[in-house]
């Protein structure tokens, strides 16, 4: 059974700026995807669209969110990137969160929410630290909301304290961040697959 893949960036740039470190990321753990058969069919960069504040599925006049998450849904696997900034996952990322809060009220009749049996996994980068607070607060959010977290699963990258490097500028992917994407891909396409043929009964 064939599993579906979709990406969104929570980079607080939009498409028009320079690229984005985060789409880098995503673009590694694509190819480890791609290698267990699985691809990632668009990347849905949030900072493109206007998602309003707010926790419910559909803010009014002018919100993006009720398509973005459409789209969201109809994938057996989620990758959630974002950047660090301040230390902590960016403020784009955690509106996406607080949409998602009203999963909690739109379950079945088996008191399922829309996310449930299906899999996220997070691609993070940025400067100094926050990595492992970022996918914290994001893992136990993702979970609170339905989304079920593979083991290792976040790929991440954290350059050197007040340094000037970007993931974008590295010559090339380090083998540790290669050999971490290949892992969070393998498991999260192995817990799809198993939750695809058999979800949770609710």
């Amino acid at each position: 059974m064939a599993l579906s893949a979709i990406a969104i960036n929570c980079t607080l740039k939009s498409s028009g700026d320079e690229q984005s470190s985060t789409d880098v990321m995503i673009g590694v753990l694509a190819q480890k995807f791609a290698e267990r058969g699985v691809s990632i069919s668009e990347t849905l960069r949030i900072a493109d669209y206007n998602v309003l504040p707010g926790v419910t599925s559909d803010e009014g006049e002018g919100d993006d969110w009720p398509e973005l998450r459409a789209k969201i849904l109809a994938h057996d696997i989620l990758v959630f990137g974002g950047p660090i900034w301040l230390g902590q996952i960016s403020s784009l990322a955690k509106r996406v969160l607080e949409r998602m809060d009203a999963f909690l009220s739109e379950t079945d009749d088996k008191g399922r929410m829309p996310s449930y049996s299906k899999v996220a996994v997070a691609a993070i980068v940025g400067n100094e630290d926050g990595a492992h607070w970022s996918t914290s607060q994001l893992f136990q959010s993702l979970n609170d909301v339905g989304w079920t977290i593979p083991a290792a699963a976040a790929c991440y990258w954290v350059g050197e304290a007040m340094g000037s490097t970007d993931f974008k500028d590295l010559d090339q992917t380090p083998e540790k961040v290669a050999e971490t994407a290949r892992m969070v891909a393998a498991n999260a396409a192995h817990l799809a697959t198993l939750l695809k043929d058999k979800p949770y009964p609710g």
